[in-house]
């Protein structure tokens, strides 16, 4: 099913990435929500803060695109792959994953982060996405 809302096309989400969608926007630490493919679908207002602009301003995005987008790099200045952050991770492996790495945001600081993510099972054991909780204990980097 599509739904039309403001010229954008929403897809219709399993109930656990809608479930998910309302408890990260109404929890403190930066949330990142992703589907079965990595298409980004949701990330809450303290993770608009750490990635330098509004979900509403990006929208939906493939993870070809926001893996790459925000920049991930070592703590030697090294771009990170796709595949070495933890939420690829959890979306190949449909496990938890960790980790800490460096993001330029969208608006040109640098943040180091570190992130817990897991994956999105629901009681029928269906897959139906993940989930990236992150947070930074140091101040940005202009």
């Amino acid at each position: 099913m599509i739904v039309t809302l403001n010229t954008r096309r929403y897809m219709a989400h399993d109930i656990e990435i809608i479930l998910s969608r309302q408890l990260a926007d109404s929890l403190s630490v930066p949330v990142f929500i992703v589907d079965t493919d990595g298409t980004l679908l949701f990330y809450n207002e303290p993770a608009e803060y750490i990635l330098g602009k509004r979900f509403v301003d990006t929208g939906a995005m493939p993870v070809a695109e926001w893996s790459t987008l925000f920049q991930p790099f070592d703590d030697d200045g090294n771009r990170l792959l796709p595949k070495e952050l933890p939420l690829v991770k959890t979306l190949y492996r449909k496990e938890p994953a960790h980790g800490s790495f460096w993001i330029k945001s969208l608006n040109g600081s640098s943040h180091k982060i570190s992130v817990t993510s897991f994956p999105i099972i629901g009681r029928a054991k269906k897959f139906s996405g993940a989930v990236a909780i992150f947070w930074t204990d140091q101040k940005a980097k202009e």
